[in-house]
């Protein structure tokens, strides 16, 4: 099917939300419940997944920057984590999961940004806020409207999402959904804030005790938004629209190997990573290979 991306039409409220019932499979898909079997096989719904090479958008929304170098830091954190984490072997994990006709092929490509400082959807983030931003932007010309894209909505520091469940503990895992916009299905993710929550939204990085330890990029927000980001990515690409692959307690991939990061290393400045991409050293939590017989955690396919 050749998809029509020349005449852009925004569409009204309430067909945006009529597409929250076709995200009712992908959120049952998302509820993180730590005393599921994660080990159990992975399976596939019959849906569609993300074929080939696919591009990253990024909308920077709530207070981007606010005057602060951490906050530009964070955002050149991530661009660069998003540049590189194409065609890696974390990335390739995701050739493991086809659909009837095709299957990603690891490539990933940074298509731009924009800062969204106007709050047209206000602090406290819902799907259809999320939507909404996603639109405004592709309506305004600043993105195409591209079915290879993912759109990942990411929050500063002043932006709360519990609508999203987004600080809850166990941490939920990251939003994303499918919405209709001028008959194409536009993919999108939503990155919340670590800054509303540290101890459960960058636990990896603080110890038992409250202790905030160093971190690769030594950025907590940043290093603990590139693992989420990863983690998004990965549900997006295998199960866009809810019924793709994911297991019999409805966890996708990267829900499945969720808090785990396998073999790490220590970093020059004291930190724990396991991955290197570039210049850069990443914590990044570990994703499902789909392996014929049995599947495993992992950073790679072995």
């Amino acid at each position: 099917m050749k998809w029509k991306t020349t005449k852009l039409l925004l569409l009204p409220a309430l067909a945006i939300g009529a597409s929250l019932a076709m995200l009712a499979a992908t959120a049952s898909a998302q509820n993180g419940n730590q005393n599921l079997k994660t080990n159990s096989k992975i399976a596939y719904h019959d849906g569609p997944v993300m074929w080939g090479s696919t591009d990253l958008y990024f909308i920077w929304y709530g207070c981007w920057p606010c005057g602060a170098g951490s906050d530009t830091e964070i955002q050149g954190i991530l661009i660069d984590f998003a540049s590189r984490l194409g065609s890696s072997s974390y990335a390739l994990i995701n050739t493991t999961y086809p659909d009837f006709i095709a299957a990603p092929n690891g490539a990933l490509l940074y298509a731009g940004s924009v800062n969204d400082t106007s709050y047209s959807h206000g602090k406290e983030l819902n799907a259809l806020a999320i939507q909404g931003i996603v639109a405004k932007h592709i309506a305004a010309g600043n993105f195409p409207l591209d079915v290879s894209g993912i759109y990942i909505v990411v929050a500063g520091y002043d932006i709360s999402s519990n609508a999203t469940g987004f600080c809850t503990s166990p941490l939920t895992p990251p939003h994303h959904g499918i919405a209709p916009y001028n008959g194409v299905p536009m993919k999108y993710a939503f990155i919340g804030n670590p800054s509303q929550c540290l101890t459960t939204a960058a636990s990896q990085y603080v110890s038992p005790d409250g202790i905030v330890l160093p971190t690769p990029n030594g950025n907590i927000v940043a290093d603990a938004m590139a693992s989420t980001l990863a983690h998004a990515i990965n549900a997006v690409l295998t199960n866009p629209s809810g019924t793709g692959w994911f297991d019999r307690y409805g966890l996708e991939n990267a829900a499945k190997c969720q808090g785990t990061f396998g073999e790490t290393y220590t970093t020059e400045n004291g930190a724990r990573a396991n991955m290197r991409l570039g210049a850069r050293h990443f914590l990044i939590q570990q994703n499902w290979v789909n392996a014929p017989r049995k599947g495993y955690c992992g950073l790679s396919i072995q």
